[in-house]
């Protein structure tokens, strides 16, 4: 069994990478999914075939292995249509189809071999002597058989006008089909009728994404490093002022 996985963000949206064995995934060009991000750790996670169900497992990354937003702290079983995430790129599980087992013990009941075996048998081949009621009575499989109209008798059915009432100039095809016939064109626009006038669609609303954990805890780091610089350049100013009135 195969499984696959899905780019759902970055610059692998879209694209499918199968797993058919262990591999490894990190950002060290010996990994089996490389993935060149600099939030990726050199050895971040690897994924584990186990009786033919698939097992992630986070290798100590620096950002973490998550799946459906749960972190990763040792392995996880992986079910078809997961969210994986590695850092902050995000991959959809997709579990193989399962291929359909025909039982070869199945037979085929002595009736219907027999109604298949009585249908094969070809009808006998009638003198072209014999008349045409006849004919009928002795080939019931002929009544049956339905008869296929030809193009010119199906534009009969529909209301068109026979062969003998068509214009004697028409070109008519070895179907009875009328050829080089003009293609109407269409009608003007009337008058006073403004296309321009014709509202635009709306533009689609947009999609505000998930905030991840990875996320929040990058911008929380980000504000403590600002607060610990403000905080220092207070302190240098206060220091600097205590000397300047002394």
């Amino acid at each position: 069994m195969t499984w696959k996985i899905q780019g759902i963000s970055g610059e692998l949206t879209g694209q499918e990478i199968s797993i058919d064995r262990d591999m490894l995934v990190g950002r060290h060009q010996t990994a089996d999914i490389v993935l060149q991000q600099a939030e990726i750790s050199r050895k971040h996670a690897a994924f584990h075939l186990k009786d033919q169900a698939l097992w992630v497992q986070d290798l100590n990354s620096s950002n973490g292995t998550f799946v459906n937003d749960v972190r990763v702290e040792n392995e996880a079983l992986l079910k078809d249509g997961d969210i994986v995430q590695f850092s902050s790129l995000k991959f959809s599980v997709l579990q193989p189809a399962q291929a359909v087992e025909i039982d070869s013990d199945l037979q085929i009941p002595a009736a219907a071999a027999e109604e298949n075996t009585s249908a094969n048998v070809q009808a006998p081949a009638f003198d072209a002597a014999v008349q045409p009621s006849e004919a009928v009575a002795v080939s019931e499989t002929a009544q049956a058989a339905p008869l296929v109209n030809s193009p010119a008798q199906q534009m009969n059915d529909q209301g068109m006008p026979a062969l003998q009432e068509r214009h004697e100039g028409v070109q008519l095809s070895r179907d009875g089909m009328p050829q080089n016939v003009a293609v109407p064109k269409p009608a003007p626009i009337p008058e006073g009728v403004d296309i321009s006038a014709v509202k635009p669609e709306s533009a689609p609303t947009p999609v505000e994404q998930p905030v991840t954990r990875v996320e929040q805890e990058k911008e929380q780091q980000k504000n403590a490093s600002v607060g610990l610089m403000s905080l220092i350049v207070i302190i240098i100013l206060a220091i600097l002022a205590w000397l300047f009135f002394k």
